[in-house]
């Protein structure tokens, strides 16, 4: 049986909210070697998301979600055992993950974090 690949859901290792998003771009601008999500801080600048990311998000061929952690938490509560940030793949409703914590903090720039995702897509997709 073919497993099939719905699509993707982008975690990030911050939670939702006004005075979440203020702390983080704080963090970013005073403090940027120990912010903690480095899926954001590839794909957003200080105060949005990055133009040339948002075109290669529209440009995959699955559908993708983003979710802060506490939001992700709340949708999948029987996932609390992952490391934040992360990148998951939906295989026909089964979550799997496809880039760690490490994956995304050894990804230099955001070409190399467009790489890893596609390598996270089916064959034939990329």
């Amino acid at each position: 049986m073919n497993v099939r690949t719905t699509g993707l859901i982008f975690v990030y290792n911050a939670d939702s909210g006004l005075f979440n998003t203020m702390a983080d771009i704080g963090h970013k601008i005073f403090s940027p070697q120990t912010y903690a999500c480095e899926l954001c801080a590839l794909t957003h600048g200080y105060f949005q998301e990055r133009r040339e990311w948002r075109d290669f998000v529209e440009s995959l061929p699955l559908a993708c979600e983003f979710m802060h952690r506490d939001e992700f938490l709340r949708a999948h509560p029987e996932q609390d055992g992952l490391r934040f940030p992360l990148v998951l793949r939906k295989n026909d409703g089964a979550l799997q993950v496809c880039l760690t914590r490490e994956d995304l903090a050894a990804c230099s720039d955001l070409d190399a974090l467009q790489q890893a995702i596609r390598r996270c897509l089916p064959a034939g997709d990329t």
